[in-house]
C-alpha cells in the first residue's frame, strides 16, 4: 500500500501519493485533487506517459537523484487508467499505473 498524506497547499488540501522506487506500486490510486510524487535516491529518475492518454500538464517528469519528482493534479475532468514507464539513468526499471477516480 502507498503511504498517504495529507499536506496544506496555500488555502487548499492536496493529498500527496508517495512512490517509493525499489518499492513501486503496480497501480496508485489518486483523486482528482491528488498528486503522484516519485523519489529515487539511486539515479536520475524519468516517468513518461503516453502523449496522446496523459492526465498531467505534461507526459515527462523528470528529476536527478534524492529529488522529489510530483506530477501536480490531474487535469480538470480527467478520470480512468494511465500507464506509465518509470526509468533510473534512461533505464526502464518498471511500467506502473495511475487511477484517476471520482471522489
Amino acid at each position: 500500500m502507498v503511504p498517504y498524506s495529507r499536506r496544506l497547499a496555500g488555502a487548499a488540501n492536496m493529498a500527496e501519493k508517495l512512490v517509493l522506487v525499489g518499492v513501486l506500486p503496480e497501480i496508485v490510486l489518486i483523486e482528482a485533487a491528488d498528486q503522484v510524487v516519485w523519489v529515487a535516491e539511486s539515479g536520475n529518475l524519468r516517468v513518461e506517459f503516453d502523449p496522446q492518454r496523459c492526465p498531467f500538464s505534461s507526459n515527462v517528469f523528470q528529476a536527478p537523484p534524492g529529488v522529489r519528482l510530483m506530477s501536480g493534479t490531474p487535469r480538470a475532468g480527467v478520470k480512468g487508467s494511465f500507464k506509465y514507464r518509470l526509468a533510473i539513468n534512461d533505464h526502464v526499471v518498471a511500467h506502473g499505473e495511475v487511477i484517476i477516480r471520482e471522489k
